[in-house]
């Protein structure tokens, strides 16, 4: 019986350990709303996008993105990979575009369940 107990108590502490929510930032990869990924940015951030790819800061990130999104305007995303750990985590997407797909990249670190954004790389 406290087998029996203490698996529940297992169990049910491993459903309520939180993992960081990706869903802002494939909710906005889905549309290219850059103003929603902003919000979920780390002060600095590694850009790589196809002609483009250095480290700035969160504002500069976001007009690049905004270039990239103005120039291949997003039909929808999905997310192939994602993987979480303790402290941080990475998404692996397909970014479905007018002029094409594109796989993404992002890697991010968790402050409580939120994701914020290290680097994002589109290929």
């Amino acid at each position: 019986m406290k087998r029996l107990l203490l698996t529940f108590a297992l169990i049910g502490w491993f459903v309520c350990a939180r993992a960081a929510d990706i869903t802002p930032i494939t909710n906005a990869f889905k549309v290219g709303n850059v103003a929603t990924l902003e919000q979920t940015m780390a002060k600095e951030v590694d850009v790589a996008l196809p002609k483009v790819s250095k480290t700035c800061d969160a504002k500069e990130a976001v007009a690049t993105l905004s270039s990239f999104f103005q120039a291949n305007k997003p039909a929808g995303f999905s997310v192939v990979h994602h993987a979480n750990k303790k402290e941080s985590g990475f998404l692996v997407g397909k970014l479905s575009t007018a002029s094409g797909e594109y796989r993404v990249n992002i890697t991010y670190r968790a402050e409580g369940d939120t994701a914020i954004i290290q680097s994002i790389r589109i290929e």
